[in-house]
């Protein structure tokens, strides 16, 4: 599969060698936010999250799963909490304002915008992706793949193409980039699920979202990124969110810098190319405007109904949990939905009940991000939960 490199001067300018960071104690890590204060445990609404374990879990930062923590909870009982660094090199304290990469809570933008485009009749949910993206797929794929199944993930296309499986995989291919053509069209080469039809068997990947990123531009003549902000970035106030120009591998704006172990040494992988996530998962915010997105789509000011019913409607398929971006979860007799994102390090957690009742937004600079998730969900958002 081709890949473009950046620019040589760029790419000598932002690369980063396998030296070993400082270890959590030896970097001067900013105390425990004054959310976090003993008076403050000791004031918190007893209905309210568990501050006492969210506290808990941000003592200590940096340590060797995570360099920094922004966690924002809402709904009945609001709390935020930001402990960690900014840099492993110079100590300097965690921004609660960072900018950082959101991962696949970009799916969540993506199905919006598709179920608008759906309310605005431009598209139907039972529409194909032979007739909206006629030669996209070949002729091996007999059966129509629908829009709806791109949405909740039984479409039955394999994985694309990517720039290596895990971080230590990708780390030499950083600066590389794949197009989204490119991914689709390794999954095509592929051919469809031997195993299932489409809408008999939930997959979770990026290649169903990468092809509704296409969708997108082909319905609207387009760019996605623009799509995003003129239908949800703006109208929302997420003046922080936003998609790298193309394949650029910085985060403009403040942020916070994230590290992953790499040869059994703390590397720093901030720069990354992530073009090759395009919808599924390029998208750079902050978790207010995380937070006031969640707000706003869960109360229909986002997509209306009866489009917005499909963002909490899991596929009567055996072992589906996922709607259209959103994943159900049962967690102390509450049910969830919640999407979460991961990026080399960098992982993000965006969850509410239905009713907005309890809201957590976070953003955790692990250094295992794209390893096991529900560890560090476990630690930094399900307290909030916990009452």
């Amino acid at each position: 599969m081709p890949v473009r490199p950046l620019p040589a001067l760029l790419t000598s300018a932002l690369a980063l060698t396998l030296t070993a960071l400082p270890l959590a104690g030896t970097a001067s890590a900013r105390p425990t936010s004054s959310s976090c204060s003993a008076q403050a445990i000791e004031a918190a609404d007893p209905a309210g999250p568990d501050v006492k374990a969210l506290c808990a879990a941000l003592k200590g930062l940096p340590d060797k799963d995570a360099t920094a923590a922004l966690i924002r909870v809402g709904g009945k009982g609001s709390w935020h909490g930001v402990a960690g660094v900014r840099d492993m090199r110079t100590g300097a304290p965690a921004l609660e304002n960072a900018r950082f990469r959101a991962g696949s809570t970009t799916k969540i933008v993506t199905a919006a915008i598709v179920l608008q485009l759906a309310a605005e009749k431009r598209i139907s949910l039972d529409g194909t992706v032979q007739e909206y993206l006629p030669g996209l797929l070949s002729e091996k794929f007999q059966q129509p793949i629908t829009v709806r199944q791109l949405l909740n993930f039984t479409s039955g296309l394999q994985p694309g193409a990517s720039l290596g499986e895990d971080v230590d995989d990708g780390y030499e291919h950083r600066f590389e980039t794949l197009t989204p053509e490119e991914v689709v069209a390794a999954s095509v080469a592929k051919g469809p699920d031997p195993d299932h039809a489409p809408g008999e068997h939930q997959r979770y990947g990026n290649i169903h979202y990468t092809v509704l990123g296409m969708l997108i531009e082909k319905v609207t003549g387009d760019s996605y990124a623009h799509q995003a902000a003129v239908r949800i970035f703006r109208p929302l106030g997420m003046r922080h969110t936003s998609f790298p120009d193309g394949p650029d591998p910085r985060i403009h704006g403040p942020h916070n810098r994230g590290y992953d172990w790499i040869d059994g040494k703390l590397v720093d992988v901030t720069e990354w190319n992530m073009s090759d996530r395009f919808a599924a998962g390029d998208m750079i915010s902050t978790t207010a405007d995380l937070e006031r997105l969640l707000f706003a789509l869960f109360r229909g000011q986002v997509v209306p109904e009866p489009q917005l019913k499909e963002m909490f409607t899991v596929p009567k398929i055996k072992g589906a949990t996922m709607a259209a971006a959103l994943q159900r979860y049962e967690l102390n007799g509450k049910e969830i939905w919640a999407k979460t994102g991961a990026r080399p390090g960098y992982h993000a957690v965006v969850a509410a009940t239905r009713n907005l009742s309890r809201t957590v937004v976070y953003s955790v600079n692990s250094t295992d991000a794209k390893g096991d998730g529900l560890a560090i969900a476990q630690r930094f958002a399900f307290p909030a939960f916990n009452r």
